[in-house]
């Protein structure tokens, strides 16, 4: 997998706590990066990040919004030659069921599951090539509070978004009836993936019927919602990154290092 990146890990501080009633939703987000420092620096000018280290050392550092914890970045893509690249992570009750589902289902396990304490994680791909990883254990901060904070929703793009959502939903438990699964609805050719009530993902079909293209490789895509995009942009392009695509109302950026990821005025819906 050539995108592989390593688990910058979804818990690393004393003041965190568990949340088992929610599982199979994306629950952190990680940025595999290669200078600490200047990913920093260009997420706090995009962004509006303040940071702290984490127990890992000082190559790993947690982001926070209004200092609540929301992503976290870890420097080792040029020790380890790992993709630059933001990856999403799902709660899961068994990191290790989890990785055997998605062995089980044509995927494969990159990373782990390790041992991050006070929990477990895993960097896995979908059988199309899409990297995620899976957590086990307590959260950065409670559930509820890291979707407010972090504003954050996931895009995978697919070329068949319903062979995705049966993979995932397999792997993850979406839709099964347990208490705090996961709800999937189809509109159109796409997927949405509902916990809670709210929309938390969306998986979206590119040519399922046409031949694979290669410059074209599935993957999840991080989108940050703010409150002034242009800002943003301005900030970005000041700060070294670049403009790939951009709307009235989201662009999708590319920072330094070459990790991608959109800022949007819009909520999932």
């Amino acid at each position: 997998m050539n995108d592989s990146t390593t688990p910058s890990s979804p818990a690393t501080d004393t003041d965190l706590v568990f949340t088992p009633s929610v599982f199979g939703a994306p629950c952190w987000v990680s940025l595999n990066g290669r200078d600490p420092d200047a990913t920093q620096d260009f997420y706090g000018a995009v962004l509006g990040w303040q940071w702290r280290e984490t127990e890992m050392g000082d190559r790993f550092r947690t982001a926070l919004a209004d200092g609540t914890p929301v992503a976290g970045i870890a420097g080792v893509a040029g020790m380890w030659q790992t993709a630059v690249a933001w990856t999403p992570y799902f709660a899961v009750a068994d990191a290790d069921d989890a990785a055997s589902r998605v062995r089980e289902r044509g995927g494969t396990v990159a990373v782990g599951p390790l041992s991050l304490p006070p929990g477990r994680a895993a960097l896995l791909a979908d059988r199309a090539g899409a990297t995620f990883g899976i957590w086990q254990g307590k959260l950065v901060t409670e559930w509820e509070a890291w979707r407010q904070a972090a504003s954050t929703f996931i895009t995978l793009h697919t070329r068949d978004a319903f062979d995705a959502a049966i993979f995932y939903g397999e792997v993850l438990d979406w839709a099964s009836g347990l208490p705090g699964c996961c709800e999937v609805e189809y509109v159109g050719g796409d997927v949405l993936l509902r916990s809670r009530g709210d929309v938390v993902a969306r998986i979206e079909s590119t040519a399922p019927e046409s031949p694979p293209d290669p410059a074209a490789r599935p993957h999840w895509r991080v989108h940050f919602v703010v409150a002034d995009v242009a800002a943003c942009v301005r900030a970005a392009e000041q700060h070294g990154g670049s403009v790939l695509e951009r709307s009235d109302h989201e662009a999708d950026l590319r920072d330094p290092d070459g990790a991608r990821f959109t800022v949007t005025s819009r909520r999932l819906r």
